[in-house]
């Protein structure tokens, strides 16, 4: 498997029509990103997808995160359709780039997209929440292509710092992707492992903050102003971009700028809208973790329709 690579597509090129449409069903033994480079159009399509999968995941556990899952599709899509390298077919292959879903109860969306890659069944994404079922309510590490188990918030970044330093000692050139909630900045230990990742060098490491402004029941300013949320993580030494989250081509360029980086990590600050997609979810506090009733799933999918 071969770490995919940023190509610098036309806007021609993002209106071309292809053969193996991103929104088609595919075979669940084969993933659907196994293509060298991924037109623009194709990743819209997946995060589309993607959308509908996790309102009706929610809708049908009726319970989970929907909120915090959609402002992060973007993201996750780029990650694993366009610049990580992993094997579906082999979860534990020793060579693979590691994503870490620190924001945990967000797992609706890292479920979406391993279905959609191959690492189960997308009909399994039925079983979110449901006794016994590999998708529970937080990320778990039974669920194939899972890295961590999380829950409590704050944890995700000191793991990555683990497996950053674990690749470097067994000379492996893998990268480490960690995804952080902004209220999840709250957290006195994200800012310890901010202080450890610059000082180990570790410039294989990316967090990468869900900017959306919300946490669970208000805005993350009245929270804990974090602001200035970026200067912070510079100041910790960090190499930092700003970035707009829902942007693909802003987060493929940030993600391939990391790359580049040398002795110090990346933090990507991903300015996104809770919900996004769900017009009566977006930036509406009240859905942080709560699931749509039948009549709201079916207008979500009605704007969700493409």
């Amino acid at each position: 498997m071969v770490r995919q690579t940023l190509d610098h597509t036309t806007s021609s090129q993002t209106r071309e029509s292809s053969a193996h449409s991103a929104t088609a069903e595919a075979p669940y033994s084969k993933a659907t990103f196994s293509k060298e480079h991924l037109l623009l159009d194709e990743l819209k399509g997946i995060a589309l997808k993607v959308r509908r999968d996790i309102v009706e995941m929610t809708a049908q556990a009726e319970s989970g995160h929907p909120g915090g899952s959609l402002s992060a599709v973007e993201i996750l899509t780029t990650l694993y359709c366009r610049v990580m390298r992993h094997d579906p077919s082999n979860p534990h292959w020793q060579e693979r780039d590691r994503f870490i879903l620190s924001k945990a109860h967000a797992c609706p969306v890292l479920y979406a997209l391993l279905a959609h890659c191959g690492y189960f069944p997308r009909e399994e994404l039925r079983t979110f929440r449901k006794i016994n079922s590999r998708l529970q309510g937080h990320a778990h590490i039974k669920t194939p292509g899972v890295e961590m188990s999380g829950g409590s918030l704050g944890q995700g970044l000191s793991f990555g710092i683990g497996a950053a330093l674990a690749a470097r000692l067994d000379g492996r050139d893998s990268r480490v992707y960690v995804l952080l909630g902004d209220g999840e900045c709250d957290e006195g230990q994200i800012w310890e492992a901010a202080m450890a990742a610059p000082h180990y060098k570790l410039d294989n490491l990316v967090a990468i903050v869900d900017r959306n402004g919300l946490q669970n029941d208000r805005s993350t300013r009245e929270a804990m102003d974090t602001e200035p949320l970026a200067d912070k993580w510079r100041s910790f030494r960090w190499h930092t971009i700003e970035i707009e989250g829902h942007s693909f081509p802003a987060i493929l360029e940030a993600l391939e700028e990391a790359k580049t980086v040398k002795g110090k990590p990346t933090a990507i600050i991903a300015r996104t809208v809770k919900g996004k997609g769900v017009s009566f979810m977006e930036n509406n506090p009240e859905w942080h973790g709560k699931a749509p009733n039948k009549e709201q799933l079916e207008q979500a999918l009605r704007e969700l329709a493409g």
